[in-house]
């Protein structure tokens, strides 16, 4: 894997919702997130056909390939793979990840989201390159499947039990960002904080500069 998107080095990792994208479509949230500064984009949509998914997927797989940004695709594997994807983002109710790196292969980015210490040890054993966890604080009616908030805790315990990046998400945005990082989270990963904005690319820089901020300043 690549340094330029090795997932320690992700800060702001923006996922694409075209329900909550005030009309812009997948390409337009993403061009925008990359020029607020995004580390990583996801392409998640549960209710596209599987054509329109791919042809998403090959738009945002040009703009980020150009832009030097990892590329995910959430839950679709099949999408990830025929689009030359960087890697999947799978839950646990999706493809095992054990299953989903043995057809990945070595050189892809395999996510794996974790509500609990065990599920990240678990994803960690089975081949994931980092975890997404939460949800963190009440998401902001992004995600119908999203649990009850889990908190800060469970950053700190996951850090203290996993080597892996933890991606954390879960009604995470500018104000609270930086708790998120100094729980031990390397990036966050946000939708409506974001995507929802009237300005994308200003939402973007502001997120990002927070997140750096914490970084160079840990102690304020």
């Amino acid at each position: 894997m690549g340094d330029r998107i090795s997932p320690r080095r992700w800060r702001l990792y923006v996922i694409t919702d075209e329900r909550l994208g005030r009309g812009r479509s997948h390409l337009q949230i993403a061009e925008a997130a990359l020029r607020g500064g995004a580390d990583v984009i996801q392409l998640r949509d549960k209710e596209a056909s599987s054509g329109r998914l791919f042809r998403a997927a090959l738009e945002l797989r040009k703009l980020t390939r150009d832009a030097k940004v990892p590329f995910i695709v959430n839950d679709r594997l099949d999408v990830a793979l025929a689009a030359d994807a960087d890697g999947v983002h799978v839950g646990q109710v999706d493809l095992p990840a054990s299953v989903v790196r043995r057809i990945l292969g070595p050189g892809k980015i395999l996510g794996v989201s974790a509500e609990t210490v065990e599920e990240a040890m678990t994803a960690e054993k089975d081949g994931a390159d980092y975890l997404g966890v939460g949800p963190v604080f009440e998401a902001r009616g992004t995600k119908a499947d999203a649990g009850e908030p889990l908190g800060l805790e469970l950053i700190a315990q996951v850090r203290l039990r996993c080597r892996l990046p933890i991606v954390a998400i879960g009604g995470i945005h500018a104000e609270n960002a930086r708790k998120v990082r100094e729980a031990g989270a390397d990036a966050v990963a946000v939708i409506s904080a974001v995507v929802a904005a009237e300005d994308i690319a200003q939402a973007a820089r502001r997120l990002k500069h927070r997140l750096c901020a914490a970084e160079e300043d840990p102690g304020k």
